[in-house]
């Protein structure tokens, strides 16, 4: 029926099928429509081998418009609200029918499953299952490539140069996954082009693994350091260098996302049975994935901002260091926010800002703090301005007043 729509969702991502029209008013209704790409659900024709008996489902859902949307909390909460999706039998797939009410009211509320509804087949539902998760790799894989190309314009020579080093490690990797891709699309044999990659998991996974470890070192260079001199060094050599270990890690996320979808095409070839399972085996690889970036990088920011709050307690003897270091704090979570986007991380970070130095003065802790350091005779009372305050420069450039 053209009033209806069907809502598959693997937890990463859902697709809405139907007539395109429909399709169109229901992610218009809910503002999803700017938000959802288009989805191939030719592909699906493959799992008739799974047995003839759903071919002729499968082709009448191929013959449906699909758009893909990754979920997102604000998206999510959306399609909740339309009618929500109930798990299926297939594990780790939801799936809902919503049929429109009236086309003034532009209300969409559960309906009975159709007869072309994927949730009345598990072969076909897996098999969408699989489209799934090969697209969400396939997008993540372009995010991190654009990730990429906005890395490459903040190197410098000698960064690029270190970047490059490493990456020429996987780049037998990347030309066999290439080629095996190219085979594929051009219906060569899957055994073949399998056993092409078979095997390049073992250097992205080394690469990655020494990526990861570099951030953790970054973290050690501000660790216990409580000197703001010492901070504001350590702060800037992070900036400068944590877009050097992003960009090894994009790359080897991107091979890996590519080759997984590889993967899952050469099990829906060799063992359709196996499908489903698979493609949930790959789902909890992706999450210890994202679990492991995201232990480096909050240790990494942990740390930054621990060197953020000192040079904020420390604003009248060394504002300009503490500015230093609150602006490569901001850059660093900039880096690290950018590369988490593509993981489905959210970002729950503010920038930080450097307390101004008219509003440190006033502050007790501030001049208890500066008095420690300068020498509590010289820092009595008042006497404080006199003491430091001439030959500082505040945050807009210009001398305090005495």
């Amino acid at each position: 029926m053209t009033d209806e729509v069907e809502l598959v969702s693997d937890d990463e991502g859902a697709i809405v099928v139907g007539e395109p029209a429909a399709v169109e008013r229901f992610l218009t209704r809910f503002s999803l429509l700017t938000q959802a790409r288009s989805f191939d659900l030719e592909k699906l024709r493959s799992a008739a081998r799974a047995g003839a008996g759903i071919a002729h489902t499968i082709s009448e859902v191929a013959e449906q418009s699909a758009l893909y949307l990754k979920l997102t909390p604000e998206s999510a909460k959306r399609l909740k609200d339309a009618g929500g999706l109930m798990p299926t039998k297939t594990k780790g797939i939801s799936h809902v029918m919503l049929g429109e009410t009236g086309k003034q009211s532009l209300k969409w509320l559960q309906a009975e499953d159709g007869p072309t509804a994927l949730l009345s087949n598990p072969a076909v539902l897996s098999g969408v299952g699989g489209l799934l998760s090969q697209f969400a790799q396939q997008a993540e894989a372009q995010e991190l490539r654009e990730l990429l190309v906005r890395i490459d314009e903040k190197l410098d020579d000698v960064r690029r140069g270190q970047r490059d080093a490493v990456l020429a490690r996987v780049k037998g990797a990347a030309a066999a996954i290439a080629e095996a891709a190219t085979i594929r699309d051009h219906g060569g044999d899957p055994q073949t082009w399998w056993d092409k990659v078979n095997g390049v998991s073992e250097t992205l996974f080394t690469v990655q693994e020494e990526a990861l470890l570099a951030l953790h070192a970054l973290a050690d260079k501000v660790e216990g350091k409580s000197k703001t001199g010492e901070l504001k060094k350590a702060t800037k050599q992070i900036e400068h260098d944590v877009a050097t270990q992003i960009a090894v890690l994009a790359r080897c996320f991107e091979l890996q996302d590519e080759f997984r979808v590889l993967e899952l095409d050469y099990v829906s070839a060799a063992s359709p049975d196996s499908l489903n399972g698979h493609r949930l085996g790959v789902a909890d690889a992706r999450a210890l994935r994202r679990s492991n970036v995201l232990e480096s990088t909050t240790r990494l920011m942990a740390q930054m901002d621990s060197a953020g709050g000192i040079a904020n307690e420390n604003i009248l003897l060394h504002a300009r260091a503490a500015q230093s270091i609150v602006g490569s704090l901001n850059a660093t979570a900039a880096v690290v926010d950018d590369f988490h986007s593509p993981l489905g991380i959210e970002s729950t970070r503010d920038s930080l800002s450097a307390t101004p130095w008219r509003e440190a003065l006033r502050d007790p802790q501030q001049r208890l703090t500066a008095g420690k350091e300068a020498g509590r005779n010289a820092l009595i009372g008042i006497g404080i301005v006199g003491a430091f305050v001439v030959p500082l420069v505040v945050k807009n450039g210009t001398k305090p007043n005495a």
